[in-house]
């Protein structure tokens, strides 16, 4: 499975408040993109989302970790998840772009031809 997901702090925690005035809270995902890096699982994270690949089990501990990882520094906190059940696939967080960036290549050869 690839599982996508967001974690945020909201309100003020033991580590005060969530955000400073730029409204950042890249301290806060630091420590659960940290837990995602020391889980050994395939991961990509990017502006908005951090991917991660693995059994279903593993994955949702390390989500759980990660959220966890962030409740020190708010009152609440925001998950947001989405998934890509696939049984029997292993290597699709990178081999679903390799297959978009051949249709890509596919459909731009067809439309100059």
């Amino acid at each position: 499975m690839i599982l996508a997901f967001s974690v945020a702090p909201n309100g003020v925690g033991p580590a005060g408040p969530a955000t400073s005035e730029s409204g950042s809270v890249s301290h806060a995902v630091a420590a659960a993109v940290k837990v995602v890096r020391e889980s050994g699982l395939p991961h990509r994270t990017s502006s908005m989302f951090t991917e991660i690949e693995g059994e279903w089990d593993e994955v949702f501990d390390v989500v759980k970790r990660a959220t966890e990882a962030v409740l020190p520094y708010g009152s609440r906190v925001s998950l947001v998840m989405k998934a890509d059940i696939r049984p029997g696939f292993e290597g699709e967080l990178d081999g679903k772009l390799e297959r978009l960036e051949r249709a890509i290549d596919d459909t731009q050869g067809k439309s100059a031809g």
